[in-house]
C-alpha cells in the first residue's frame, strides 16, 4: 500500500513528495526495547521462544537495534538474548548489563553469535539513587562507569551507556560522567527519562545542554529513552531529536515499566505524517506497525486500549454523523494518515446513537437493500430509538428494522437480491460474513447515494 505524506493546512498527499522529502531528511535510528524495557511491564513477561519470534517481526519491521534482554538477569533471558543474536542478521542486537563485571561477560558471552552486536551498560547518576539505592558517592559512581564502558569496549566494539534517572540528576556532574563514559570507549550515550519526570521543553534543553558541554560528544550517538508517567514520553522522545538525539529507545504498543515507555508507531508516525515539523527519516517500514502490535498482543496477551493512537481499534473508526459525513465524502476530512499506511485494512463507521442518516443508508446498501428516502427516514428514527439502548447498532438489528418497515417481502427487494456477503466487495474490505457491526472505507473517498441539496443533514454530532 501507498504511504502518503500529508500537507498540514490543505489536506493533499502526494508519495513523490513523501520519496522526495525522505532522501533529504536526516537519519534517527529506531532502538526497540520491547524485548527488554517492553517485559519488565508487569504481566508481559515472555519464553525464549517468544522473543525471537517478536525478533524476527521487529527485524521484519525495520528497527535498527533489538535489545533482546538482560542476559543476567536469569538463564531463561540469557538463552532468548543467545537465539536472537544467532537468527537475527540485520539489526544491531543489543544486552543489558549493570556496571558489574559478571554482568557484562554475560551479555558478551550471549551475544557471541551476533553479527552487529552491542554491550548496553547503565549505572543511575541521580543523588536520589545514589544515596537512596546504591549507597555510593558521586565519585564511586564515576569511577564505576569509567570501568565498566572500558571492560565492555574490550568485549564489545559497540558500546551504550545509560545515566539512570538522568533527568533528575545534578547537571555538572551529568555531563562530567558523559564526557567521561566517551572517553573511555561509549560510542552512544543514552538520556533516561527513567521515571517520566521531565516535560518535553525541559528534556529538549537538556539534549541540547549535553550538545554543548559534553567533550566529545559529536564523536558518539545521543539517544532518548522515555517513560510514560504523565503521559509525555513521545513528546519527551521527538523534542529530543529537534534537539539533537538520533536514536530513540522505544517499545511496540508503548509497553514497559508502570505507564510505559515511548510507543514506537506513534514515534514513527508522527515523522510521517509532520514532516514540516520533524524533518527525520526512519528505516522503519510502517506498513507493519499494526501487524507487530497484533503479534505482541497476541504473546504477551495485554490488549491495546481502544482508543490508542496508531494502532488501537478506534484509531480508524468514526461514529459521530458530521465525522461520518465527512469520511463518506472523503477521508481527508477526518483521517491524517491512511489506515493502510499502518497495516490498518480499513476504516470503520461505526452505527450507534451517534451516527446519521447517510452511514445508516450506506450500511443497508452494503447489506443488499436499496433504500428509498422516506423509508430510510423511518428506518432510520427506529435505528435511534435502539441505539439509545445500546452501544453499538448490530448488522441483524438492522435487517430487523429493515424487515419492520418494509414488511416480511424486505428480503425479496433487495437490489439485485444480493447476499450481504456479495455486497461486501464493493466497499474493498469486509469479511466473508456479515457480522462486523462496521462499514469499512478504503482508500480516499466512498460516496454513497446522497441528497447534494442538504449536505449539512448530518451535522448533528461534532468534534
Amino acid at each position: 500500500m501507498a504511504l502518503f505524506v500529508f500537507h498540514p493546512r490543505t489536506g493533499t498527499r502526494n508519495r513523490e513528495t513523501l520519496e522526495a522529502t525522505l532522501s533529504e531528511r536526516e537519519f534517527v535510528k529506531i532502538f526497540d526495547t520491547t524485548l527488554r524495557d517492553g517485559e519488565q511491564s508487569p504481566g508481559c513477561s515472555m519464553r525464549p521462544e517468544e522473543k525471537l519470534q517478536l525478533a524476527h517481526g521487529l527485524e521484519g519491521l525495520g528497527v535498527d537495534v533489538i535489545e533482546a534482554g538482560f542476559p543476567i538477569a536469569s538463564a531463561g533471558d540469557f538463552d532468548a538474548v543467545g537465539a536472537v543474536a544467532r537468527e537475527i542478521r540485520g539489526p544491531v542486537i543489543a544486552a543489558l548489563a549493570r556496571c558489574r563485571r559478571q554482568d557484562i561477560e554475560q551479555a558478551a558471552r550471549a551475544l557471541e553469535a551476533a553479527s552487529h552486536p552491542r554491550i548496553h551498560v547503565f549505572l543511575a547518576t541521580s543523588d536520589i539513587h545514589l544515596k537512596l539505592k546504591l549507597n555510593i558517592s558521586r565519585q564511586q559512581c564515576l569511577d564505576q562507569a569509567v570501568s565498566a564502558v572500558r571492560m565492555a569496549k574490550s568485549l564489545c566494539e559497540d558500546v551504550e551507556f545509560s545515566p539512570e534517572d538522568a533527568t533528575r540528576s545534578d547537571m555538572d556532574f551529568l555531563c562530567q560522567v558523559l564526557a567521561a563514559v566517551i572517553d573511555a570507549g561509549a560510542t552512544t550515550v543514552n538520556i533516561p527519562d527513567t521515571v517520566g519526570y521531565a516535560v518535553p521543553s525541559e528534556y529538549g534543553e537538556l539534549i541540547q545542554t549535553i550538545g554543548r558541554r559534553v567533550h566529545g560528544i559529536g564523536k558518539v550517538t545521543i539517544s532518548a529513552h522515555c517513560h510514560d508517567d504523565l503521559g509525555m514520553a513521545v513528546a519527551n522522545s521527538l523534542a529530543a531529536v529537534s534537539a539533537g538525539a538520533r536514536q530513540i529507545e522505544c517499545t511496540i504498543n508503548g509497553i514497559g515499566e508502570r505507564a510505559g515507555n515511548a510507543a514506537l508507531e506513534e514515534i514513527v508516525m508522527a515523522m510521517r505524517v509532520r514532516p514540516d515539523r520533524y524533518p527525520y527519516k526512519t528505516s522503519v517500514i510502517s506498513e507493519n506497525l499494526f501487524p507487530m502490535s497484533q503479534s505482541l498482543t497476541e504473546i504477551i496477551g495485554m490488549a491495546v486500549q481502544p482508543n490508542k493512537a496508531i494502532i488501537g481499534r478506534n484509531a480508524f473508526a468514526h461514529e459521530a454523523g458530521i465525522h461520518q459525513d465527512g469520511m463518506i465524502k472523503n477521508s481527508l476530512t477526518y483521517e491524517i494518515m491512511t489506515p493502510q499506511s499502518v497495516g490498518v485494512p480499513g476504516s470503520s463507521l461505526i452505527l450507534g446513537k451517534h451516527s446519521g442518516h447517510r452511514a445508516l443508508g450506506l450500511r443497508c446498501e452494503a447489506l443488499g437493500f436499496n433504500i428509498g428516502k422516506h423509508e430510510l427516514d423511518e428506518i432510520y428514527r427506529q435505528f435511534m430509538a435502539l441505539a439509545d439502548k445500546t452501544k453499538i447498532v448490530k448488522d441483524h438489528q438492522i435487517l430487523e428494522l429493515i424487515v419492520k418497515v418494509r414488511g416480511s417481502n424486505a428480503f425479496l427487494d433487495a437490489s439485485d437480491k444480493r447476499s450481504s456477503s456479495q455486497a461486501w466487495p464493493q466497499l474493498g474490505a469486509m469479511p466473508q460474513s456479515a457480522s462486523r457491526n462496521d462499514v469499512s472505507v478504503q482508500g480516499a473517498s466512498l460516496r454513497t447515494k446522497i441528497d447534494e441539496n442538504d449536505p449539512q443533514e448530518d451535522y448533528l454530532w461534532g468534534v
